[in-house]
């Protein structure tokens, strides 16, 4: 009987040891069904790390609920949680989404008009001596003049208000900060309203009180993808705290 139990005992520790155990996980990562080479496969819950070959494909020790991170400087990082199911088809496939091409800046220098002042009198008396002179109004025959040719000083105006604007959008452009950037360029939206569970109107607002940390400018000099995902788990939980005494 005693032999019989620890028989069983064994065989129940040996299965339990055998699940926790990891395995060895297949797959392909693409975009735009193309295959994507030398791109970092993170196992950040076991600290393992591998790359995937010229057919897109890779191989990583894995178990269950762990958290694969696929990591390319040109794409934006994708994040797939491991399941059993995962494990027992030991065949994924993961696509990437390239991010969107930073153009360069450029900058608009602003160019000044001298004010023309001109009364309303000086306008009506423009236009009588225009009426007078028209040698086609009064008589059919041409005499060179445009009717009705291009206002000058109206076009002056108009250039005026679009460098005007062009000034505004320039002014607006600035208040992109280093860091806003660098999140743009690296965290895919979903990220803050699958990960972190923010509503999307929230996110705008939480990247500015991460700017706001002076941390922030670290992570600018240290640029690397799961430090910044770590920062930005550290002040969501924050940024939620103070969301639930501002409603207290």
């Amino acid at each position: 009987m005693k032999v019989s139990l620890l028989t069983t005992i064994s065989l129940f520790s040996y299965q339990l040891s055998v699940s926790q155990t990891e395995k060895l996980l297949h797959g392909k990562v693409v975009s735009n069904n193309n295959p994507l080479n030398k791109v970092e496969v993170i196992n950040k819950t076991a600290k393992t790390s591998t790359r995937t070959n010229e057919l897109g494909q890779f191989s990583i020790p894995v178990k269950e609920k762990d958290s694969i991170l696929f990591f390319s400087k040109d794409y934006f990082f994708t994040r797939l949680k491991i399941t059993q199911q995962n494990i027992d088809y030991n065949n994924i496939l993961v696509n990437m989404i390239i991010k969107p091409e930073e153009l360069d800046e450029v900058v608009v220098t602003a160019i000044k008009f001298d004010k023309i002042n001109i009364s309303q009198h000086d306008i009506d008396t423009i236009k009588f001596t225009k009426d007078v002179g028209s040698l086609q109004k009064y008589t059919g025959v041409y005499d060179g003049t445009i009717t009705n040719g291009m206002d000058f000083a109206r076009m002056g105006t108009g250039l005026l208000n679009l460098f005007k604007k062009d000034k505004d959008e320039l002014k607006k452009k600035s208040s992109e900060t280093v860091f806003k950037k660098l999140i743009a360029a690296s965290i895919p939206h979903d990220f803050f309203i699958k990960d972190l569970k923010l509503k999307p109107e929230e996110v705008d607002l939480f990247i500015e009180f991460c700017d706001a940390d002076a941390r922030s400018a670290k992570l600018i000099e240290n640029n690397n993808i799961l430090t910044t995902m770590d920062f930005l788990y550290a002040k969501n939980e924050t940024f939620k705290k103070l969301k639930t005494e501002t409603k207290d």
